[in-house]
């Protein structure tokens, strides 16, 4: 059986991971990029300012990730959300409209009991790496 190439990805553009885990890993053409929460990567902290503040340093974070990849936002074909709080959907559902404007991924959202460093949100994503022919949605 042919084996698939399993390549790590990796940049100083986005926070190093805060356990044993990579930022990515590219398996074949499918990345599969670890959560992202809203640490600005120089200071190593958490931005302030609430889950909008958060959310946007959180897809900062997901768009160096991507672009260490040759990739970009439009390559992502899956995210998962977590929140500290449901009731922070709406906030997050803007910021997330920013960063996907059409051609959306599939999407889930949840609440969970907590996250790292007291985080509100945490992001992650499926990208395929490479050209992406979009065609319309069929029924």
């Amino acid at each position: 059986m042919a084996s698939v190439v399993r390549k790590i990805i990796s940049t100083a553009k986005a926070p190093a991971p805060l356990g044993a885990y990579s930022q990515a890993v590219l398996v074949d053409r499918t990345m599969y990029i670890a959560g992202q929460i809203g640490i600005e990567p120089s200071s190593g902290q958490l931005v302030s300012g609430g889950v909008k503040e958060e959310a946007k340093q959180a897809f900062k974070n997901l768009g160096e990730i991507l672009k260490a990849a040759g990739c970009d936002f439009s390559n992502v074909v899956k995210t998962t959300v977590l929140m500290a709080d449901m009731k922070d959907f709406s906030d997050m559902n803007d910021i997330y409209g920013q960063f996907f404007k059409s051609n959306c991924p599939a999407r889930v959202s949840f609440q969970v009991a907590a996250l790292p460093k007291g985080a509100r949100i945490e992001i992650e994503a499926i990208a395929i790496q490479g050209p992406i022919q979009n065609v319309p949605a069929s029924l």
